[in-house]
């Protein structure tokens, strides 16, 4: 009885002295530099690691590592927070931590997922010690290029009908430049090429671009050059023809290109392919003076039918200065290029192991021979290396590389070193469909093509479609809690460093154009038709799209035409050429905006994120520093309506009104620059969202955090 009546005066006193309830929603860190720093450290650094909590809200916050259990301090208060402060010197491997905060009787964590009542390893943060990322593709904007779509700059250049045979028929010159893409248009040429994109570069600049990624540039009998022939030049159809000749056009019903002269003269003659390279390095020369920077497209898994090592095609059977392939001879050099599985089949082997069983694509057996390991090491070195400079490489499904998950990870860590030894802030970004985290521990890949962690979850909730238009699906469409649970799960495997360097698309030419798949119309060219990817589209929720895109951490990247208001199924559907002329000059010059703003303020490169609000079909997050926030709403439904904002989660101060300015806002028919105010009270607003709208606000503090 003494001891109940002990419990009951012992709780009675602690109601009596209790303070304001813990607030939750105050708790808050990354792995931005403004909560770590450096961000990046390297074995032997001192890091500082910073929590921030609503001020007098605690009791104390322990740095949780290991067995370790570090009490911080609070080295700040501002606007109503305190930021507690401790340091670690880091070592040489992963170091993993989360946040224990004590609170009365009251004990919390806090890990990348945020609060809980119990601490799981598996969402800790995470330092990688030495991964570094160049600092100039943080948040950079890109822009992806498919060469032969974008713009003819050099008609003389142009692949030939009937120059040569691929895949059953012979290569289609297009004459109509707005012609939609065949079904099965992988022999269609419409003549773009680097003195296009040379031609282009002013359009590029006043759009906003910093950098260019090209699909592949090397020697390729397709027009999508996923099949290279030639690793060592760019492709003379996109390039210079020096070297010409009118006759070696295949005769009707002839399909054997070793009778194709004209090609087999254009692709094989040393003074066409050093005068497309040339004209190469006068493009990235030309792009680096304008302060851009440009990507290619490293195709390693896999080359083509028609490649000099293989010549299934005979191309270079009988050229001089080019030896005999292995399909062409058992003795070949390159035969341990290749898997053969038939041993007696030489001459003219076909037996080779293709990659998915596409014999027009052959996969290179880096197992079997340490000369191809080594060439294309010195591939990668090459571009990156005067006089071309490129300022990194996208490599196409990464992933596949070798026979095995070991070899693979071998490869790209050796990969890496020969880029970063030739071009130390040369990129290395991946293709990649699922978790990437066993690439990205700081030694092979900088970063990926983020699918999962952004196409994928927002064409989910904004549009509920599937990113190829293959499937609609209503319970994900405008399902925010999806929506948030995806990107919380999917961006804690990139880690901080991949994660603001990870290419950020809504389309590519892999998939359906965004602007399509706001139709909601499950499709594919082959069966629905051209017509039906512009049917019933909705721009205002595309402007949306864009609005995240440029808001999000990460490095947008636009797809050519996306921003002119291209549409098309997936490929090759999504390949339709640039609309010159006849572009959407509206959605051209929201796409200037939004960058333009993505640009301006500074902190959307590497500032912190957090989700503020959402509900059906609604979201907002923030984006902030120490000093600056921004914050982003969307409305997504189809009528207007009224939301409530807690934007003090984002360091905006609850103890005096603050006034946010509105930097944009779009809505269902169009969108505006122009400025208005937004008052908060006690850290809260109340804000008019119109149907398929988003909205910017701006606020920067008066004062900035200051070291106690």
């Amino acid at each position: 009885m003494k001891r109940e009546k002990a419990d009951v005066m012992k709780n009675m006193q602690y109601v009596l002295n209790m303070r304001p309830v813990l607030n939750k929603d105050a708790l808050f860190s990354d792995g931005s530099e403004y909560y770590r720093c450096p961000s990046e450290p390297m074995p032997g650094d001192i890091v500082k690691i910073r929590f921030r909590t609503q001020r007098n809200n605690v009791d104390a916050v322990y740095l949780v590592y290991g067995d370790v259990r570090q009490e911080m301090e609070i080295w700040s208060s501002f606007n109503g927070f305190d930021y507690y402060e401790t340091q670690i010197k880091m070592g040489e491997d992963i170091f993993r931590y989360h946040f224990e905060v004590v609170y009365g009787w009251v004990t919390c964590y806090y890990t990348y997922q945020g609060v809980s009542v119990n601490s799981e390893e598996r969402t800790e943060f995470e330092i990688y010690p030495g991964y570094h990322t160049p600092a100039w593709a943080k948040g950079a904007v890109m822009y992806q290029i498919f060469v032969d779509r974008f713009y003819n700059g050099d008609p003389s250049n142009d692949v030939a009908t009937g120059e040569y045979s691929y895949i059953g028929d012979v290569s289609v010159h297009v004459d109509d430049w707005g012609k939609v893409p065949a079904v099965m248009g992988v022999r269609e040429f419409y003549g773009g090429d680097l003195q296009g994109i040379l031609d282009k570069l002013d359009y590029l600049q006043d759009l906003g671009v910093e950098v260019l990624y090209l699909n592949p540039v090397f020697v390729s009998p397709s027009n999508h050059k996923y099949d290279i022939q030639d690793y060592d030049y760019i492709d003379p159809h996109y390039g210079k023809i020096v070297e010409d000749t009118d006759e070696g056009i295949l005769q009707n019903g002839d399909r054997d290109n070793s009778h194709a002269w004209k090609y087999i003269r254009r692709v094989t003659d040393k003074r066409n392919l050093e005068a497309s390279n040339q004209l190469f390095a006068q493009l990235t020369e030309e792009i680096h003076k304008r302060g851009m920077k440009i990507i290619l497209d490293g195709v390693f898994n896999h080359c083509g039918s028609f490649n000099k090592w293989m010549d299934r095609e005979r191309i270079y059977e009988n050229q001089e200065g080019y030896p005999m392939g292995a399909y062409i001879s058992a003795d070949s050099p390159y035969r341990n290029f290749f898997s053969f599985y038939d041993q007696n089949r030489w001459p003219y082997n076909p037996s080779y192991d293709g990659w998915w069983a596409h014999d027009t694509l052959p996969k290179l057996n880096y197992e079997g021979s340490r000369e191809l390991y080594d060439y294309v090491l010195e591939i990668g070195k090459k571009w990156v290396s005067p006089p071309y400079n490129v300022d990194g490489w996208r490599l196409d499904v990464a992933a596949d590389l070798g026979h095995s998950n070991e070899f693979n990870h071998q490869f790209w860590k050796d990969f890496r070193k020969a880029v970063k030894e030739a071009n130390p802030e040369a990129i290395i970004l991946a293709e990649h469909y699922g978790n990437p985290e066993s690439w990205l521990m700081g030694d092979e890949w900088d970063t990926v093509m983020n699918y999962d962690a952004f196409m994928e979850p927002l064409t989910w909730f904004l549009t509920g479609m599937e990113k190829h238009s293959d499937e609609y699906r209503q319970d994900l469409y405008g399902n925010s809690d999806a929506f948030i649970g995806a990107m919380k799960n999917h961006m804690r495997s990139l880690h901080m460093s991949a994660f603001y360097t990870a290419m950020n698309e809504l389309s590519n030419h892999d998939h359906s154009r965004f602007l399509t798949r706001t139709n909601h119309r499950v499709g594919r060219i082959s069966y629905a038709g051209a017509e039906a990817a512009s049917s019933g589209i909705n721009p205002a929720i595309m402007r949306e799209a864009v609005a995240v895109q440029m808001t999000w951490p990460g490095a947008p990247t636009v797809y050519y035409g996306d921003e002119a208001g291209v549409c098309g199924f997936t490929d090759p559907d999504n390949r339709r050429t640039y609309p010159w002329g006849r572009e959407d000059q509206s959605l051209i010059d929201f796409h200037k905006v939004m960058i333009r703003i993505h640009k301006e303020y500074g902190f959307l490169r590497e500032g912190s994120l957090k989700f503020l609000w959402n509900d059906y079909q609604g979201l907002c997050y923030g984006r902030f520093s120490n000093d600056e926030q921004m914050i982003v709403i969307l409305n997504n439904r189809d009528y207007d309506r009224d939301v409530e904002i807690e934007v003090w989660q984002t360091g905006i101060s609850r103890l005096e009104e603050a006034t946010l300015k509105r930097i944009l806002l779009t809505y269902r028919d169009g969108f505006t620059t122009e400025e208005y105010s937004y008052i908060a009270n006690a850290g809260v607003i109340h804000v008019p969202m119109p149907a398929f709208g988003a909205m910017i606000l701006y606020h920067k503090c008066d004062d900035t955090v200051s070291e106690k």
